[in-house]
């Protein structure tokens, strides 16, 4: 029994530190860096980045945004609607400035027109599969009953943890005076 426990213990402090670690890389790293957590929604990206995956964009100098980076731009400037496509070509403008050509890597062609620096969001720092179909599950009105459902499961996992160990350690003790008693008892 005691080892179907410890193999318990092991697997749920395993899984609450990938929450944890998750949890850190999703919602902390973005803040702190001033960068932005997306889901990815179209298969446009395919294979790398398939719909699902949380991608997390920095902001980007834009001489720094060279063909190959997968950058995330608005789609018009000044509009939230975002896309993230890889940079097939750079051009300098007469202004010094720079546009780009830009295309999905499951997309047959390059998307139309040029992506503007104005519209530039970031370009992909790093990307987790699968988070990204949570964080558009819990938003808005499911969030503010989630999280409170989920912090008090939690609390009540932990407290239960808790009790059991105490438990455990007050029979452990029982069990140790009750082996002394009868060591005692068969001393001479």
């Amino acid at each position: 029994m005691s080892t179907i426990r410890a193999l318990a213990t092991g697997i749920m402090a395993g899984v609450l530190a990938v929450v944890v670690l998750i949890g850190i890389a999703a919602i902390v790293v973005p803040a702190v860096t001033g960068s932005t957590a997306l889901t990815v929604l179209t298969s446009s990206m395919e294979p790398g980045l398939p719909p699902g995956t949380l991608v997390v964009v920095r902001p980007t100098p834009i001489d720094e945004i060279a063909p190959g980076s997968i950058m995330t731009y608005q789609l018009r400037s000044g509009e939230p609607t975002v896309v993230t496509h890889r940079v097939l070509e750079q051009h300098r403008t007469a202004d010094g400035g720079y546009r780009f050509v830009t295309k999905g890597d499951a997309n047959p062609a390059p998307d139309p027109g040029f992506v503007r620096e104005v519209q530039v969001r970031g370009t992909v720092w790093y990307s987790i599969p699968l988070v990204g179909w949570v964080t558009q599950v819990v938003t808005g009105e499911v969030r503010a009953v989630v999280i409170p459902i989920a912090v008090l499961a939690l609390s009540i996992y932990a407290v239960s943890m808790i009790v059991a160990g105490v438990r455990e350690r007050s029979r452990e003790r029982r069990r140790s005076a009750a082996e002394r008693d009868l060591v005692q008892e068969s001393s001479p």
